[in-house]
């Protein structure tokens, strides 16, 4: 047992109340002072607040206000006034003030002239300029009107000009018009499943509730028209982002999704890259601009999640690292190049009329999508013979992975392509193959 636990063991049976009973009145009024909570630095409590009575009178009588200005002025006049160090002589120094006069009669017509002015001076020609140059009344060009001579190189004078010219006055640039679109009547078209409703644009409008956008989210998920959809500055954050993610796991109509400039954090984007790991028909993914930077550990975890997904051709945020961004852009750059090398299914079906497929493959092709008859294009994990007679599709120079042919027994070896089983009787050239 320790030495203060036994100190303190020494009190416990003390009784307080028989203590309380011994001590006098001044004691108690001094443990009373003792217990009182002031606070002395809050300006806000009243003064008996925020300090001890410094007094033991008796108040005098009720605050009047009356009474103790009349106190105070009383005072002023009875102290007496301290003498200045430099006693005032009331001598000025200095120039003394002269409003300008009125410029007459005639200073108000220089404002009335002066557009006709500059009306005439537009429509000179280079050659008008000549005089007053020569006569130096150089108030006569603007700066754009001398560095227009000056690059025909037809003007005498290239060593610039010794007065103050006039410049190029520039039209201001008018402001955007702000976005007009209604929030509350196109998120009831969107419930409805609107036809006419392929793009959602509620880019800039500060004033849409967090609950009003996941009510957009949720709307997605059942959507089947909406193919772009974008909420640009519109101080969407975290539980937004993880409501676009859940939508994303479901929709399969939408194509771009623009999330820029808001105040989503590493957590919200990471949540909504891994669900494109569910989604096949997103195109573009734009993220940039949020409140606060993302961080390497999160730049690297979203290339590495891009690294996995086959379909997002377009990724629109600037890693921070170089390691991140390159892999990324790899990721883009693949993505895209499979998707020009994409061959739709009508495409295939004139070819897969002269194939004798196996019962249990055909079944499969008829319904297959054209996502998944590019991956068994690429996979050839079946077996197809075709009809005697038919010369064979044409094969692609390069394989599956990307690595072009040199020779016509690596194209045989290496050829993924599903309409090839390797077994074609002579390969003469890298455009057509002749089966047995």
């Amino acid at each position: 047992m320790s030495v203060m636990k036994k100190e303190m063991d020494k009190y416990r049976d003390i009784d307080e109340d028989e203590l309380l009973k011994k001590l006098s009145e001044e004691e108690l009024q001094r443990l009373e002072d003792e217990l009182e909570e002031l606070d002395p630095d809050n300006a806000l409590l009243p003064a008996g607040m925020r300090q001890k009575d410094q007094t033991k009178k008796n108040p005098t009588g009720t605050f009047q206000r009356d009474n103790l200005l009349a106190h105070l002025e009383k005072q002023a006049k009875e102290d007496p006034e301290q003498e200045d160090l430099v006693p005032f002589t009331g001598e000025k120094r200095g120039k003394a003030f002269v409003p300008k006069k009125d410029g007459g009669p005639h200073h108000g017509e220089c404002d009335s002239w002066r557009p006709k002015l500059e009306e005439l001076l537009s429509i000179l020609t280079l050659s008008s300029y000549c005089l007053p140059a020569i006569l130096g009344m150089h108030t006569l060009m603007s700066n754009q009107q001398y560095y227009e001579a000056l690059a025909s190189s037809n003007i005498v004078n290239k060593q610039g000009l010794n007065s103050v010219i006039q410049c190029a006055q520039y039209k201001a640039v008018p402001d955007e018009e702000p976005n007009s679109t209604d929030v509350e009547e196109t998120l009831l078209r969107m419930k409805r499943n609107d036809p006419d409703l392929v793009e959602v644009n509620l880019n800039n409008i500060k004033n849409i509730p967090i609950k009003t956008l996941k009510a957009y989210a949720d709307a997605l998920i059942e959507n089947s028209v909406v193919e772009r959809f974008s909420i640009v500055g519109t101080r969407s954050n975290d539980p937004v982002a993880f409501a676009l993610a859940e939508m994303l796991k479901v929709n399969t109509t939408l194509k771009s999704l623009n999330v820029e400039s808001n105040f989503i954090t590493g957590t919200g984007i990471v949540s909504l890259i891994e669900s494109l790991q569910n989604n096949t028909t997103l195109q573009e993914l734009k993220i940039d601009n949020q409140s606060q930077p993302l961080g390497n550990k999160v730049e690297m975890e979203i290339a590495r999640m891009l690294e996995k997904n086959t379909t997002l051709l377009k990724f629109g945020y600037h890693c921070t690292q170089q390691g991140p961004r390159l892999r990324g852009s790899n990721a883009m750059m693949n993505n895209n190049d499979l998707g020009k090398a994409f061959v739709p299914k009508k495409m295939v079906d004139p070819i897969m009329e002269n194939v004798t497929l196996e019962p249990e493959l055909e079944e499969a092709l008829a319904s297959a999508s054209d996502a998944e008859l590019c991956d068994i294009a690429a996979s050839s994990m079946t077996s197809i013979s075709f009809k005697p007679g038919t010369q064979r599709p044409v094969a692609p120079s390069v394989c599956s992975a990307g690595v072009p042919f040199t020779s016509s027994e690596e194209a045989k070896a290496s050829c993924r392509n599903t309409l090839c089983t390797n077994d074609c009787r002579e390969i003469s050239t890298m455009d057509e193959h002749v089966c047995k």
